[in-house]
């Protein structure tokens, strides 16, 4: 049976990790590497300063005092005696979509194992409501796990899952939205100063037809290519030419 290793930010005892791994049970040996709370927004933070503790919640079931990222670190270099076969994070509760996905410690801890040489993807559902039915994601989270183990995926790249609350069935590989959301502070007195509460505002000047969050919005579950490498290519040749200015400027007498 392939190794799986599961992951999320919800925390070790998320309903979506549980219905996950009922899901996948069938599929692979599982190790649950997963925070001991929410960590929501983690990105793909890692705990550099602080001591990370794993304490054994049962057979092949860890939980992890740190990030997403962290979590993932912990179970490739010390709980595994060699790499599993895939990593899922997930299934997260509310959407990872557009933009927001830097933001993601689902997505982040996806993109440590991706950096790892270990096949990924990252299962969000489109909903906040904690009582919504996680069969049909864990469902597709399965079937796209026996295909990704099957088949492999390509080097630096993982997947990012979405899927609507209320599914049609249908599949759409998509590209990343832009940003659909706009951040807003609400302010508040501190005993020391202003304390700031982050919260965020839906905006759709456009939705692209080809995006993650089109195909959201018509039922579809979408599925999203990232690639981990950040170099934007292109720029190699077209920006070059600023080398050579900025040599030119550091030559010059300070102005």
């Amino acid at each position: 049976m392939p190794d799986i290793l599961l992951t999320n930010d919800d925390g070790i005892h998320a309903a979506g990790l549980a219905a996950l791994a009922d899901a996948l049970a069938s599929v692979g040996d599982l190790t649950i590497v997963a925070p001991s709370s929410e960590r929501s927004g983690a990105s793909h933070s890692i705990s550099v300063r602080r001591p990370v503790e794993c304490e054994a919640m049962g057979e092949r079931r860890w939980s992890v005092a740190g990030t997403p990222a962290d979590a993932v670190i912990i179970a490739l270099h010390r709980l595994f005696d060699s790499k599993p076969d895939l990593v899922v994070s997930g299934i997260n509760l509310g959407a990872n979509i557009g933009q927001n996905i830097h933001y993601s410690g689902t997505v982040g801890a996806a993109v440590e194992a991706t950096v790892n040489r270990v096949p990924a993807f990252a299962i969000s559902i489109a909903t906040r409501n904690a009582a919504c039915d996680w069969a049909p994601s864990a469902r597709l989270a399965r079937e796209l796990a026996r295909l990704v183990i099957e088949e492999g995926l390509p080097e630096n790249l993982l997947l990012n899952v979405n899927v609507p609350e209320s599914w049609n069935g249908g599949i759409r590989f998509t590209r990343q939205s832009e940003k659909i959301t706009r951040n807003v502070l609400r302010e508040e007195a501190g005993p020391r100063g202003p304390i700031f509460w982050l919260q965020e505002v839906q905006v759709l000047e456009s939705v692209e037809p080809d995006s993650d969050y089109a195909a959201l919005r018509s039922g579809e579950a979408a599925v999203t290519p990232l690639d981990v490498r950040r170099t934007h290519v292109p720029s190699l040749n077209h920006l070059s030419y600023l080398a050579a200015r900025l040599a030119s400027a550091l030559e010059k007498p300070d102005r």
